[in-house]
């Protein structure tokens, strides 16, 4: 026995007007429970939404380049009796799972360059400033009219290179490199604008990125990025370019700290929690936050934005690029229990699992490479926070003590900072005090 049972977009947080960039499946197909049926998109992820249950699709009621929100019906399945009934107690339209996202901010060393997918005379058109808009809604998902907003790039003007003149975010930048060339010509005159005189600071005067034919020079492999990839390279191309980062560098000692993670971890081997380094620098910078709150902040036009909670973003290593889960509440937490959910989100993340939620309302991010190497790095700050720490390889170092040089092991920091929002004494401050925390974690409690 079956019977058809509805298939609506389940509830993804505070995600809206969901772009469908991808179809996994076709009518008639047979399915699995959790099995991925298509694919959206937001401002922040990608995502791939789960069967309900198991069966034959018997219907599909959108297309690649809808528009769908929370509840929305999209088909029909034709489940087995043992999956209606197991799904019966279910509230419509909950979620069979958490959804597999693909998240974007994700704070790294370095920018990804995007490659322009076709020569700009040809991709781009010409860009007229005083031109009144046309009121025609350009073709582009809402991750691209928002990534245009906030380069300030005019849709109307850009000719799209996707299927049916659709809109890329490689379309928006490789306009965006030409108008910032000085080079663009405007529609109504169709004539070469003439390029910002060098050195006078109207454009950076960018040369072409390069086309080079690289199979000439020997074997090569093409390979897609990844949807993470592609959707983190973007932010951080803004990030980078629209927010004037200084990086400060000092160290930890952490010497003492190291020593009672080790015997933390031999007392409670049988609780299955290992607490990680991480855990207690959480614990650390939440306290410097509340003594430098200009760093738990964001700008909102001329107006900065002071939050009253403590939510911190960390970078997790996955097989498709990283991402950066948030653990909430980080100040009403202990070193345990911090320890605890930073392994299950950084297992939801590796297995794909993440939510829109788990990767929302940050206020702070931290970028520890610590378990690889280096010594500092420059991580770029991930927008609208307003900092983001870099943790590097500890290191065994003679110190002087006043008397003699005594091994020690430091603890590399690497502070990133919105120069428009944190000096630099501020910055030299917070990191200063951040060190003395983890050198001396009774200070915490004071």
């Amino acid at each position: 026995m079956s019977t058809l049972q509805p298939i609506h977009l389940p509830d993804l947080g505070d995600l809206h007007d969901l772009a469908v960039i991808e179809l996994l499946v076709s009518v008639g197909d047979t399915v699995e429970r959790e099995q991925s049926l298509f694919t959206v998109e937001s401002d922040k992820a990608s995502m791939e939404i789960p069967s309900p249950a198991a069966g034959v699709i018997r219907a599909l009621t959108l297309k690649v380049g809808d528009t769908i929100n929370t509840g929305d019906l999209v088909g029909e399945i034709e489940a087995a009796a043992a999956a209606v009934v197991a799904a019966a107690g279910a509230p419509s339209p909950a979620p069979a799972s958490a959804p597999a996202p693909a998240p974007v901010p994700v704070p790294v060393p370095v920018p990804v360059p995007v490659p322009a997918a076709a020569p700009v005379a040809a991709a781009v058109p010409a860009h007229n400033p005083t031109a009144a808009p046309s009121g025609k809604l350009p073709h582009a998902s809402p991750s691209v009219r928002k990534f245009a907003r906030e380069l300030g790039v005019p849709l109307e003007e850009i000719s799209g290179t996707a299927q049916k003149g659709r809109i890329t975010q490689a379309d928006v930048l490789a306009f965006t490199k030409q108008v910032m060339a000085g080079a663009v010509q405007t529609k109504a005159q169709g004539a070469a604008a003439p390029k910002a005189a060098a050195g006078g600071g109207a454009g950076l005067d960018l040369l072409p990125w390069p086309k080079v034919d690289f199979a000439k020079f020997g074997p090569v492999e093409r390979k897609e990025l990844s949807r993470i990839k592609k959707i983190s390279g973007a932010n951080l191309h803004r990030n980078w370019v629209m927010i004037p980062h200084v990086t400060n560098n000092d160290e930890a000692d952490i010497t003492e700290l190291e020593a009672f993670r080790v015997s933390t971890n031999k007392e409670n081997e049988k609780s299955g929690v290992k607490v990680t380094m991480l855990a207690f620098v959480i614990k650390a910078v939440v306290a410097a936050l509340k003594k430098f709150p200009e760093f738990n902040a964001s700008l909102d036009g001329d107006t900065l934005v002071y939050k009253q909670y403590f939510n911190i973003g960390f970078a997790a290593d996955t097989p498709n690029g990283l991402v950066v889960p948030v653990l909430k509440d980080a100040d009403k937490k202990g070193i345990m229990q911090i320890s605890q959910e930073m392994g299950e989100l950084a297992r939801k993340a590796r297995d794909g699992k993440l939510g829109g939620a788990d990767m929302q309302g940050g206020c702070f991010s931290i970028s520890s490479l610590g378990g690889i190497g280096g010594t500092h790095f420059t991580p770029i700050v991930n927008a609208p926070e307003v900092a983001i720490l870099g943790l590097s390889k500890g290191q065994m170092k003679p110190v002087w003590d006043g008397k003699q040089f005594v091994a020690r092991l430091q603890l590399p920091l690497s502070l990133s900072y919105d120069h428009r929002v944190i000096d630099g004494a501020l910055a030299a401050r917070f990191n200063a005090y951040l060190g003395q925390l983890l050198a001396d974690y009774r200070r915490i409690v004071l």
